[in-house]
């Protein structure tokens, strides 16, 4: 009992809770948001084409989620520019990763030990992006639970969820990549984050706030680091929901039996990120323009 009063361990929540994201948490955010851009097919070509749009592409990864809620809730789509010191540090990260000379901002942000710090830090904003969504819900809707959920959902995955205007911007369609088809895992950890945000809020959840913000952030960064440094596009949650989804809709993840069949059949290959595919197809194009 002496140690942790020394150690004050039981204000540990509230400090982290409290604790400021600008500039360090922000600027990893803008670094993993924009290098997962910079992945995406088309999108070195639209920096060279059109840095004008390239720039709103960036702008979209890094405050997409603020737009989308603003616009649920009422308010300007553009209220979040205001904030001229945010968008002036990722207009820096997008110039640096994309325009560096000899790309030597971009190897080292890409090198993956940097990369897995950043990728923690980023997780924590997400989570803080969540409880506040859901806070501001709350405040806007008192009994609006869903609203509540839907708000923090958008929030934390607010990028995912517009991706496909996004890419409209770059001249790619793709709506087979439609976010509410294929829910990534962050998604996924967003939307189930929004759901215990509410339930605290709502005072279903005997836990306070600050204690719930850790415990879901050590959560989300651990896992992303964990998917990142393995390469795996897989989910934490992947049992539970087939064994979830099997209770309820017959089938594992909803899919059909026969999809199935043709999944056990098919041969296995390793998992690959989306970003590393991406990657992978732009360095080949590369070659045979070569």
């Amino acid at each position: 009992m002496d140690v942790l009063a020394v150690l004050n361990l039981g204000e540990f929540p509230h400090i982290f809770s409290k604790m400021g994201m600008f500039p360090v948490f922000d600027l990893a955010y803008y670094i993993v948001s924009i290098l997962y851009l910079k992945y995406e097919p088309g999108s070195v070509e639209v920096s060279r084409k059109s840095p004008v749009a390239s720039w709103l592409c960036a702008m979209l990864y890094c405050f997409g989620s603020y737009i989308l809620a603003d616009i649920m809730l009422g308010s300007s789509p553009i209220d979040y520019f205001q904030h001229n010191s945010h968008i002036l540090l990722a207009s820096a990260v997008w110039y640096l990763i994309f325009y560096c000379p000899l790309n030597l901002f971009y190897k080292c942000v890409a090198f993956l030990p940097v990369k897995l710090v950043l990728v923690a830090l980023k997780e924590v904003v997400r989570t803080r992006k969540i409880a506040a969504g859901v806070h501001h819900a709350h405040h806007a809707y008192h009994h609006g639970f869903l609203i509540m959920v839907i708000v923090g959902y958008v929030k934390g995955s607010g990028v995912a969820l517009i991706s496909n205007f996004e890419q409209l911007l770059r001249g790619v369609w793709r709506p087979d990549t439609n976010e509410i088809l294929n829910m990534s895992f962050p998604t996924k950890a967003s939307l189930y984050g929004a759901i215990l945000f509410t339930l605290q809020e709502a005072q279903y959840l005997p836990v306070s706030k600050s204690t719930l913000i850790l415990v879901f952030t050590l959560f989300m960064a651990t896992s992303k680091v964990v998917m990142t440094a393995r390469h795996s596009h897989g989910s934490p949650f992947a049992l539970i929901e087939s064994w979830v989804c099997h209770l309820l809709f017959g089938s594992p993840l909803g899919g059909s039996e026969e999809d199935h069949h043709h999944a056990a059949a098919a041969p296995s290959s390793p998992l690959k990120t989306k970003e590393e595919l991406s990657e992978g197809a732009r360095k080949r194009k590369a070659k045979k323009a070569e």
